[in-house]
């Protein structure tokens, strides 16, 4: 019985191992015949591995996903590997801590002692920032919707939660019906321990980030659409750029010169990536960077002061697109 027992482990082994194997081989490798292979296979899916036969002179098995998770077979690597992901589940911010914690106490309970030793040597721990919130947390539901609607190609229909306001705009925009967000969704990313999804928004033709703990999935999908390419180059590089931006300029998509009428030591205290030329007593030349011509011209404004634009011609175009913009907004 220990005999059979073994050989069943190692047939599991080999089969987890590569998608296909000849019948041939495994005998082989088992160093058995034939038809003890057949006759294994078919103890094995007594126990709920769902193994397919090919039949023929090159015939062979494979091992395929059932509609059942049966029980796993790792070697010492994996199971190591495995402990850790599920302590780290713990500080991903995606909602899944209790589950986590529960499938690692049934590897540990099922590991050997050599193994369940180093596991509990390693003990991790979320440390937040001094003065810190925690993080929201996200509905696994939610990652798994975004996550498939990102690996599907299918746009993407959502409600948004915008950040609380103050009670007053509240009232006024209550009556306001906020209509759902239409994107096509290119990634899922985690920054600082949060969750965004980044896509492309159709209602508004630009590119969007979006918190997953805001994000409200509707029930149906959209049709599936032709990636586009990304600011940057790939999602590593939008990331950076969106969030942190600490290459300098020219590391950007989207890089403008610009005579700021301030001195030179306030620009630089609010444009921590920017490159500020003192000109004069209350006049710089700021060099600084984005990730869109809007967004660019936008950051700029805020200086509440006067702007003459060196080039290029796109960030001359951006900024006239929001004083028309803005001009409809004040106009009411």
């Amino acid at each position: 019985m220990s005999t059979t027992s073994g050989r069943l482990l190692a047939l599991l082994s080999l089969l987890q191992a590569r998608p296909d194997w000849p019948g041939a081989l495994l005998a082989a490798r088992l160093e058995v015949s034939p038809r003890t292979v057949r006759r294994d296979v078919d103890r094995l899916r007594e126990l709920g591995y769902p193994i397919r036969a090919s039949k023929g002179p090159a015939g062979g098995y494979r091992l395929d996903a059932g509609a059942e998770l049966p029980p796993l077979l790792f070697d010492d690597e994996q199971a190591v590997a495995l402990a850790v992901a599920l302590q780290l589940a713990a500080t991903s911010g995606a909602g899944i801590e209790e589950a986590a914690a529960r499938a690692l106490s049934t590897v540990r309970q099922v590991m050997p002692a050599r193994l369940r030793h180093r596991v509990d040597a390693l003990r991790i721990t979320a440390v937040e920032r001094g003065g810190a919130r925690p993080n929201p947390r996200v509905e696994p539901t939610v990652l798994v919707t975004l996550g498939a609607a990102v690996h599907a190609r299918e746009e993407l229909r959502f409600d948004y939660a915008v950040p609380a306001r103050s009670e007053s705009e509240s009232e006024s925009e209550s009556a306001d019906v906020v209509p759902p967000r239409r994107v096509q969704p290119h990634h899922l990313v985690t920054w600082r321990g949060l969750w965004y999804l980044v896509a492309w928004d159709l209602d508004r033709d630009d590119w969007r980030t979006f918190r997953a703990d805001r994000i409200s999935p509707r029930t149906s999908t959209g049709p599936r659409f032709t990636p586009r390419q990304l600011p940057g180059g790939d999602v590593t590089a939008y990331v950076a750029a969106r969030f942190q931006g600490p290459f300098g300029p020219e590391r950007w998509p989207c890089r403008g010169e610009m005579i700021v009428e301030l001195p030179a030591a306030f620009v630089s205290q609010y444009s921590q990536d920017g490159i500020v030329e003192e000109l004069g007593p209350n006049r710089c030349r700021l060099v600084v960077g984005s990730w869109s011509w809007p967004s660019l011209a936008a950051a700029v404004g805020r200086f509440d002061a006067d702007i003459q634009v060196v080039g290029p011609p796109e960030l001359t175009d951006a900024f006239a697109a929001l004083a028309r913009r803005y001009a409809r907004a004040a106009a009411g």
